[in-house]
Formats: C-alpha cells, sequence, structure tokens
C-alpha cells in the first residue's frame, strides 16, 4: 500500500498528543481522525466535515459487525448495572470474610472477592471495599492495602476474563485489523492468544495473595502497614475518600450472583458447543450473538430473582437495566472514532509508512517492549486504558504484521500498557473508586501502591522482550517467579515484617 509520507503520522501524533495534553480522549480521537480526512480531502474544511460524516461516522454505524458490537455492549451495560444494585455481590462477599481471623486473611478475602466479581471492574472497589473494611480495620491492615488489593482486582481482573465488556470492546477493535474477521472469528482467536502475554495485569493480579503471606512491606507501603499496626489509621496529613452509605439490601442474597452467571455460561456453551467452542475458533458474528443471548437471558433471570426475594421491584429493577444500557453510550461514541481513525490511518497508509522510517531502528522482536513503555505513558498520562486501546491497536497492529513482529505478544503488550495507567494514575476513574472503596485518601493510596506497579512493570517491560524473541507462552511463568522473587528480595532488603496483631480496634478516625 503505498502512503502519504510524514504527513500521514499527523493524524496519529495529534490524537495522541491531545491525549495527554488534555485528558479527553473522544476530543483527541475526532480531532485526529479529522485531521486525517482533512489532509484525504486537499486541505478543504467544508468537504473535510461532510466526508466525516458521509464517508467515515455513517459507514462505521451502519456495518453490520459494528452494529453487532454496540448491542452487544449495550447488553452487557444492563447486565452489569443489574449486578451492581442487586445486592448479590455484597452478601456473596460478606460470606467470604467469616473466617478472617488474621492479617493475611483478610487480604486473601478483600483479592478472594474481587476476583469473584470480576463482570464489573469499577464495581469492585465500592461493593468489596465497604464489606471488608471492618476486618482490615480489626486485624491492623492498612486502607491504603486494601485501597491496592482492590486496585489490583479491578480492571487487571476484568481484562482477562474475554466474555466481559473488556474483551468485547478489544476484540472489536482487533477485527477492524483482520478483513476476514466476521467469517474466521480471527478477533476472538487473537484476542485468547494475547491473553496470556498480557504481564502486567496477570503479574499484578497474582502478586496480591504472594504479597498477603509474604508478610514483608516496603516503601511507602511499609510506613502506611507499620502506622496502623501502631493503632493509627491516617497519617495527619492524609483526606480519606468516604464512601457513602451502602443502602441495606436485607433480602440479598448470593444467589443474585451465580445463578444468572450460570445461565450465562450455560446459554453460551448451549449455543456454541454444537461449533466446537471452546477448542474450535467460532465465527465472529456467531461468538457476538451468543454472547448477547448469554447476557440478555442472564439479565432476566436477575431480574426475576430480585423481584422474587423482594430486592426491588420490577419497574425499579428496569430502570436500572435502561440505566445500564444508556451508560454504553460514551463507550460507544469512543468505539466510532476508534473505528474511524482507524480506516483514516489506512487510507493514508500510517503503518506503512512507519514500518518504512522504522527499518532497521526498530527490530521486530523489540515491537513488544516498546508498544508497552508507549502505553503505559500514554494510558498514565490520560487516565483511561480503553482511550489507550483505541489508539494504539488501529496503529500498531498494521505496524506488527508489515515489520513481522510477533502479532499476539504486541497485542498483549498494548492491553498490558493501557492497564497499567488505568491501575497507577491518580486521574485514573478506577483509582478513585479503589480509593473511595477502601475509606483511604487518593493521593497515599497513589504513593504506596506505585514502587510494587513499578516492580511489575519493570519485569513485564523485560518479559516483553523475551517473547518478542522466543514468541513462547512459559515467558508468563518466568514473569511471575520473577515479579515474586524481586518483591521478597525488595522487601527482605530494604523493607519490614508486619507481624500479626491482637484484634483491636485501630484508631485515629
Amino acid at each position: 500500500m503505498e502512503h502519504h509520507g510524514p504527513i500521514s503520522l499527523i493524524p496519529v501524533v495529534l490524537t495522541i498528543g491531545l491525549a495527554l495534553l488534555t485528558r479527553q480522549v473522544v476530543t483527541a480521537l475526532f480531532i485526529g481522525a479529522f485531521s486525517g480526512v482533512l489532509l484525504l480531502a486537499g486541505g478543504n474544511p467544508v468537504s473535510a466535515a461532510a466526508t466525516m460524516v458521509s464517508g467515515y461516522l455513517v459507514p462505521q454505524l451502519t456495518d453490520s459487525y459494528n452494529a453487532g458490537v454496540l448491542v452487544l455492549l449495550a447488553f452487557i451495560g444492563g447486565f452489569v448495572a443489574l449486578m451492581e444494585q442487586s445486592g448479590g455481590a455484597s452478601a456473596l462477599a460478606a460470606l467470604a470474610v467469616r473466617l478472617v481471623n488474621s492479617r493475611a486473611r483478610a487480604q486473601l478475602a478483600a483479592w478472594a472477592g474481587g476476583c469473584a466479581i470480576f463482570f464489573s471492574d469499577l464495581g469492585t472497589p465500592l461493593i468489596v471495599g465497604p464489606i471488608v473494611e471492618p476486618l482490615v480495620d480489626r486485624l491492623r491492615v492498612s486502607r491504603e492495602k486494601l485501597a491496592w488489593i482492590l486496585d489490583c482486582t479491578s480492571s487487571p481482573v476484568a481484562v482477562l476474563v474475554p466474555i466481559t465488556g473488556w474483551g468485547v470492546y478489544i476484540m472489536s477493535l482487533l477485527a477492524k485489523e483482520y478483513s476476514d474477521a466476521a467469517a474466521t472469528g480471527s478477533d476472538w482467536t487473537m484476542l485468547i492468544r494475547s491473553l496470556p502475554f498480557a504481564f502486567y495485569p496477570i503479574v499484578t493480579v497474582v502478586m496480591v495473595p504472594i504479597v498477603a503471606a509474604w508478610g514483608w512491606e516496603f516503601s511507602r507501603m511499609a510506613d502506611a502497614e507499620q502506622r496502623t499496626a501502631g493503632g493509627t489509621v491516617y497519617w495527619p496529613t492524609s483526606r480519606p475518600l468516604r464512601p457513602p452509605a451502602p443502602a441495606a439490601i436485607g433480602n440479598a442474597r448470593p444467589v443474585l450472583v451465580w445463578l444468572p452467571l450460570v445461565v450465562l455460561f450455560a446459554t453460551i456453551q448451549l449455543l456454541l458447543n454444537p461449533l466446537g467452542f471452546p477448542l474450535q475458533p467460532v465465527p465472529g458474528g456467531t461468538f457476538r450473538a451468543a454472547l448477547s443471548a448469554g447476557y440478555l437471558f442472564a439479565a432476566v433471570t436477575l431480574i426475576a430473582l430480585m423481584v422474587w426475594l423482594r430486592t426491588r421491584g420490577i419497574r425499579d429493577a428496569l430502570s436500572v437495566y435502561t440505566d445500564g444500557l444508556q451508560r454504553m453510550t460514551l463507550v460507544a461514541v469512543i468505539l466510532l472514532l476508534a473505528w474511524t481513525i482507524g480506516v483514516v490511518n489506512r487510507n493514508l497508509g500510517t503503518a506503512t509508512y512507519l514500518v518504512e522510517i522504522s527499518e532497521g531502528v526498530v527490530a521486530p522482536w523489540l515491537l513488544p517492549a516498546v508498544v508497552f513503555a508507549v502505553g503505559a505513558v500514554v494510558s498514565f498520562a490520560t487516565g483511561t486504558s480503553w482511550g489507550t486501546y483505541a489508539i494504539m491497536l488501529p496503529l500498531v497492529v498494521p505496524a506488527a504484521q508489515a515489520i513481522g513482529a510477533p502479532e499476539a505478544v504486541t497485542v498483549g503488550a498494548v492491553i498490558a500498557g493501557g492497564i497499567f495507567g488505568d491501575h497507577v494514575s491518580p486521574i485514573s476513574d478506577s483509582t478513585v473508586l479503589c480509593s473511595t472503596g477502601a475509606g483511604c485518601d487518593l493521593m497515599d493510596h497513589v504513593t504506596t501502591q506505585l514502587p510494587y506497579a513499578l516492580l511489575n512493570a519493570a519485569v513485564s517491560l523485560a518479559a516483553f522482550v523475551v517473547a518478542g524473541l522466543t514468541e513462547s507462552y512459559l515467558v508468563t511463568a518466568g514473569a511471575l517467579v520473577t515479579s515474586a522473587a524481586l518483591y521478597m528480595t525488595v522487601s527482605r532488603t530494604w523493607g519490614v515484617r508486619v507481624a500479626p496483631v491482637n484484634h483491636r480496634p485501630a484508631t485515629g478516625e
């Protein structure tokens, strides 16, 4: 494919630059896409505006694949809203804390609760945090440690489950780079192949029980744990984000969580098993239809349970469901603009030009590590992983294909880089919500978890170099072992061991 030379980089530079400067991903994507259309239209802004609508935005909306994705995301949004408001997740998390009588168990209870609520990354901290909070206070685990655990089990868990909104969103971006995606399901195949290479979220999730069992802390987290062990919940300068008192739902039961999920998975298996799933790839359209049916039946089941258990009336439950549908509007706008800028970049030959100027500069095996580093910077500065994916995937995938870089590893690097910023950035919504759910000062949370996150990021960066050379899934195991060993070494050398304490309440609130 031909390219337009250096000017083909203008949409990319504008998009990334504006995203970093304004932290408004939608604005950055729109201006970046429009600048590309303006170049293709010969600099005529009136013609470019008309072409932007008729030649790019409308075709993306009317494309059958895109429409199917937007419908599926709406179903997911409605189901997640019901789950968050049913009270079932709180009832399920409450079961996990009954046998908690030690510092390690308190941390593991928070971790298990966060992993169990994989369907809602933003709901996890506000559901699990208030339930576990009295336990961590009684056993003198710091609020900062609780906030870190909540953050490790929100977006890092959600992105690793391919049937959540995260997986569907990433597949919708990947599919545009595979012309036969609707027929062969290669977007699904690439997602499944790339997730084992998403080193940062994998290491982040697995490190929590290791840290809890080891009992040693370092850097600012060690200070927070020692302060709490001494009986003080907050530093004098702390300004904790206090969550609103959750409404008591006396009739809520764990069945509100597990039965709808059983219906969801059973529906998917019933529709896809005859096609050989999960051992055989299935057409993308068929997979989306099965997911849509699964989430719809799960939502119907959940509404029926809420009415039967009298946690909410039928009108109230339906209102929650429709609010969840509407909550996906921003995601739909980001997706539409991401699809659009992807087409614009292809028409400009951006990836072709990047490959041409990078030949002999960036080796194919090094591309995943570079992508991870760039994605980490972009996501940290913007505070959004989804926006980072929308910017980078349409650009990175064609470049990887052109220079012969390992595609699955490169896509895994985009996923991992996006999660880093979502996990640690002080302007990320998940970071704010995890501070809120733990009743913790925002910057106390950021400064205590950042050294742990940077340790995992450094190991992930090295793992992407090795994976770029080998393309072996064994690198994932090596990254886990390396992170654990490095954490133990650092904490034993420069950290402290926080000893168990008697079950006395801490003070300072």
